[in-house]
């Protein structure tokens, strides 16, 4: 009997108080130290592995599209191994196709066998076709952050020009950041206006025009020279540039452009139109890659931002939404319950004991448990979401429940005549093998419970 009383746990902490304490200040700083590794995130990694297809065909109607692009991207991709789900679309000049994998795919792998399937029907498809882009992301997803580009005094397309050279680089170079969708872009576009009655009376038709304006001499590649130390390549100059010099090309005979057509500069016709305030700006939506962390890309995003913010003065960044936002108050009110939670625990335990040495006991015992979970759940692979603190919280009852139940049992002993150390000892090995097993009960029906909410909740989000 006396040995079954000196073995466990619970008589080493009694017999060996100091060794109790160096554990308990072992777990609290393993806690701490993997409290600056976890990741924060709105809810655990249940991102479906998810990569698109696009391409661009300039002119093509939606049924060209279709069958001439979109049908040979499907063909080829539904081939790679682990696709759950082919989804396509075609629109006017733009093809589009998502590709849903089974869960637990790689997706870095996923995205490899789709590049490389999409490479080998390339010659299958129009010589035309251009901007061919596999992306490991939902295109159909709202952005997690936009940002709109403003700038007094400039037009639209100078703004596109901006965005293009200056901001879009530096945004796609974040980590995790899978594509940006522009709203309001409009591209400089040279336009060539032409008169009938002014054509007609040079006795000239439209393809002469045509024909004049491709043999133009626009700014070409013309070849390279190489010798064993050196290689040059070679650019004819462009002449016509602007549209001035686009008036003076020949059509026939002395007849030029600017004797049939008028010729002027400017942005091209809108698809889209983006206003802020009354005044035109440029938008720029941030896709996410799939299973990444969308705290940490806003963070990446904003320090952009605010970069580009001093390097294109007087140009302004500024940010319209940003869904981190939301996952970062909803993180903060489950942390802030939390903390009540134990506070109203302790303040309880208090008032019903009225003995501060026994409330001492679950005062010390929830946050040591607490912060000893946090290294638990970084062991693990886990993440800081609402299902983790949410797991806490009951956590937090758990160890309230246990700690009242073994002083209960310990004051019981004393009643009887037994010593402290002898009480603390066989009170706690008493009910030791009951506490464990109602807390895994409880754990796993929570786990199942809170593993439901979150099926719930993703698809909702896919739903809607």
């Amino acid at each position: 009997m006396m040995s079954d009383q000196r073995a466990g746990l619970p008589a080493l902490s009694v017999r060996r108080p100091l060794l109790a304490a160096v554990l308990n200040i072992l777990i609290v700083l393993a806690g701490v130290a993997a409290l600056f590794g976890l990741e924060v995130r709105e809810l655990p990694d249940i991102d479906r592995p998810i990569v698109t297809v696009r391409a661009t065909l300039p002119g093509a109607a939606p049924e060209t599209m279709d069958a001439e692009v979109t049908s040979v991207l499907e063909s080829a991709v539904a081939r790679v191994a682990g696709v759950r789900n082919i989804s396509a679309r075609s629109e006017e000049a733009s093809a589009r196709v998502r590709l849903e994998f089974s869960p637990g795919s790689d997706l870095d792998a996923a995205a490899a066998d789709v590049r490389e399937a999409v490479n080998q029907v390339t010659r299958a498809l129009p010589d035309r076709v251009e901007d061919v882009f596999v992306t490991k992301a939902d295109n159909d997803s709202d952005p997690i952050l936009t940002v709109a580009l403003l700038g007094e005094g400039l037009r639209v397309d100078e703004l596109s020009r901006i965005l293009e050279r200056d901001v879009e680089p530096e945004l796609l170079a974040v980590d995790g950041v899978a594509s940006l969708q522009a709203f309001g872009k409009r591209q400089s576009q040279m336009r060539v206006v032409i008169d009938p009655l002014r054509l007609n009376r040079f006795g000239l038709t439209t393809l002469d025009v045509g024909n004049a304006l491709r043999e133009a001499p626009f700014d070409i590649p013309v070849g390279s020279f190489g010798s064993q130390d050196q290689e040059l390549l070679v650019r004819a100059e462009a002449t016509a540039a602007t549209p001035e010099l686009i008036q003076n090309i020949v059509v026939s005979g002395n007849v030029r452009i600017s004797d049939v057509a008028d010729v002027r500069l400017g942005p091209q016709d809108p698809s889209n139109l983006l206003r802020l305030n009354g005044e035109p700006v440029i938008g720029l939506g941030v896709v996410r890659r799939a299973q990444s962390n969308t705290i940490e890309i806003s963070d990446a995003v904003l320090a952009r931002v605010e970069a580009l913010n001093d390097r294109l003065d007087p140009l302004e960044l500024r940010v319209l939404s940003d869904e981190s936002v939301f996952i970062r108050t909803s993180v903060q009110e489950v942390i802030t319950s939390l903390l009540i939670t134990v506070a109203i625990v302790v303040l309880a335990i208090w008032i019903f004991l009225g003995s501060w040495k026994a409330t001492l006991i679950p005062a010390l015992a929830i946050p040591i448990a607490l912060i000893g979970t946090i290294a638990g759940i970084w062991l693990l692979g886990f993440s800081i979401n609402l299902i983790t603190l949410l797991a806490l919280v009951l956590a937090t009852g758990l160890i309230v429940d246990d700690s009242i139940v073994v002083l209960e049992n310990v004051q019981r002993q004393q009643s009887e005549g037994a010593d402290k150390l002898t009480a603390a000892r066989i009170g706690t090995q008493q009910v030791f093998f009951a506490v464990i097993a109602t807390t895994v009960v409880l754990v796993a029906v929570f786990i199942q419970t809170l593993g439901r909410v979150a099926q719930w909740s993703t698809e909702e989000r896919r739903l809607g």
